[in-house]
Parts: C-alpha cells; sequence; structure tokens
C-alpha cells in the first residue's frame, strides 16, 4: 500500500503549482529514470541549472541532492515539490491540494493508518516507491561477483586499464 501510494503521488503532476510537473517530468522511467538534458526544466519552464539525477538505487544512497543537503530521502522527496523553481508547491497547499483528490484519502488510510495526509507521510510514501526503483543485474555485475564470461575478454582489460594505468578512478 505504501509503494503503491508513492507511486501514485510520484507521477501526479497535481504536486506541483502548475499541475503539470510530477516527479517522473524529471525523472523518467524511459530515460534511465533521468530527463535526458544537461539541465532540469522546473517551474515555469526554466532550467534549474544543475543536471537532474537518476533515482536509480537511491535505496542505498547516502547524500541526497547532488549537493547532500538532505538526510534522507524522505526529506529529499519532499523539496522539490516545494522549491520555487521546481514544482512550485509550498507544502501546506500540497496537504490541502491532496486531501481534496478523491481517492488519496483512502490510499492514505491504507498506508498509514491513523497517521493522515501529512508531508511526513507524503515523503514517506514517496522514498518507499524510490526505494524500489533499482538497476537490474548487469554483465558486469555477474563479473564481479565471479563468472568469468560474463564480459567480453576486451571489457575486462578495460576495467583493470581504468583501475590502474589509465587511472580513471
Amino acid at each position: 500500500a505504501r509503494d503503491a501510494l508513492g507511486k501514485a503521488l510520484f507521477f501526479d503532476p497535481r504536486l506541483s503549482g502548475s499541475k503539470w510537473i510530477s516527479c517522473a517530468t524529471c525523472h523518467n522511467p524511459a530515460l534511465s529514470w533521468g530527463d535526458g538534458l544537461p539541465f532540469g526544466i522546473g517551474h515555469g519552464m526554466k532550467a534549474v541549472g544543475r543536471r537532474t539525477p537518476t533515482v536509480l538505487n537511491l535505496a542505498w544512497g547516502e547524500l541526497m541532492f547532488w549537493d547532500g543537503r538532505s538526510d534522507s530521502l524522505e526529506e529529499q522527496a519532499l523539496g522539490p515539490i516545494q522549491a520555487a523553481g521546481e514544482m512550485n508547491l509550498p507544502h501546506k497547499v500540497l496537504i490541502k491540494r491532496l486531501k481534496g483528490i478523491r481517492g488519496y484519502k483512502a490510499m492514505f488510510d491504507k498506508a498509514y493508518p491513523k497517521e493522515g495526509i501529512t508531508t511526513k507521510t507524503v515523503g514517506k510514501a514517496i522514498a518507499t516507491f524510490e526505494r524500489g526503483i533499482v538497476s537490474g543485474t548487469a554483465p558486469f555485475d555477474k563479473w564481479i561477483a565471479g563468472n568469468k564470461n560474463a564480459i567480453s575478454k576486451s571489457a575486462a582489460r578495460g576495467f583493470k586499464l581504468f583501475n590502474t594505468k589509465a587511472d580513471c578512478a
């Protein structure tokens, strides 16, 4: 129930001041959970000044946002909603709006019994959904785990070069 609620919120453009930007506008699943742009586009079609990071594998993230200013994924999930340059919806207005949208009350009651529709439960729900956005197992992962045939000899040489003589790491 928490994941379903988080997914509904993540894809709902009514969580923005303009009612046309959702979390998925910038974190598009078809674009590896990013937007493919050099700079994200926010409220008023203005560039936000930074590239949109993917939300893949945030379950293991330690620093949230590019500058690490949030201590948790729950806190991070709420930031762009009220940021004037991003989704531009003050939290007070967000909660009032969500309470007026048919269906959300039942979803929140099921996911967070007796907690209601609050900024805390919105953040928790979106964070729960985001924690489930996990990349699959790549051939490289299998190779690192010991399957010597999972990647080509050329790729293995490239990995060695990357970590030694080329000094890329």
